[in-house]
């Protein structure tokens, strides 16, 4: 059965608590758990072994992909069809990249074996892309650290969701000079002096995790 960070904290809490701190491999797991990117860990046999809050959360929407019997499959044969041969090809020791669709909406991933090509019967990485409708805590980060206001921060997030001027005042339900008055401070506050650049320092941030989907710890009574 692939793990779960439900029960991974059962795993943890209890080292916290008797004053021992935790592994490597907890460690490991909840450094996972901080990126915003779907990482789920398969077997050759595409086996699910991790996956990581990002993944599970894409996984329950079932758009592209899904899991049953604890094997990692596609919405559809050809979907699956897709997955197989990606992990397959990874666990010969060949990074792949593989495209998911669902109507207009697509989904890459990046298939990596982790290890060497000596070794067999490695496990495969898949990296899912990040999704723009998942929130971007790196964003509100750097909109803090800017001063940015609420509605400076919003005009931002659609910028860099690939929206203009006119459709930004379309969708928030203000005038174009509103837009572009929020635009100008923007530039000022950030001392970035074009949209392309802004969209591109946004691009270059840490991978935080989006808060919506950060994971409440259990506490030692629900564990009981």
């Amino acid at each position: 059965m692939y793990t779960t960070a439900e029960h991974r904290s059962q795993n943890v809490l209890p080292t916290l608590a008797t004053g021992r701190g935790p592994s490597m491999e907890d460690w490991a797991w909840r450094v996972l758990e901080e990126i915003d990117y779907g990482l789920i860990l398969v077997g050759a046999d595409c086996e699910v072994q991790h996956a990581n809050h990002l993944a599970r959360h894409e996984l329950a929407r079932e758009r592209f992909m899904r899991t049953q019997n604890e094997r990692l499959l596609g919405t559809s044969a050809w979907q699956t069809e897709q997955i197989v041969r990606g992990v397959q090809r990874a666990a010969q020791g060949r990074r792949e990249m593989i495209v998911l669709r669902n109507g207009e909406l697509c989904l890459h991933v990046a298939c990596v074996p982790l290890f060497h090509g000596f070794e067999e019967g490695g496990s495969v990485l898949l990296m899912l892309g990040r999704q723009n409708d998942t929130g971007n805590l790196a964003l509100t980060f750097f909109s803090r650290s800017h001063g940015l206001t609420p509605a400076e921060e919003a005009v931002l997030k659609l910028l860099c969701d690939g929206l203009r001027v006119p459709e930004i005042a379309t969708t928030k339900g203000v005038s174009e000079n509103t837009v572009r008055t929020h635009v100008r401070s923007l530039r000022d506050k950030t001392g970035i002096n074009s949209i392309r650049g802004m969209i591109q320092r946004i691009a270059t941030l840490p991978p935080v995790v989006p808060m919506t989907l950060s994971i409440t710890p259990r506490t030692a009574s629900q564990d009981l």
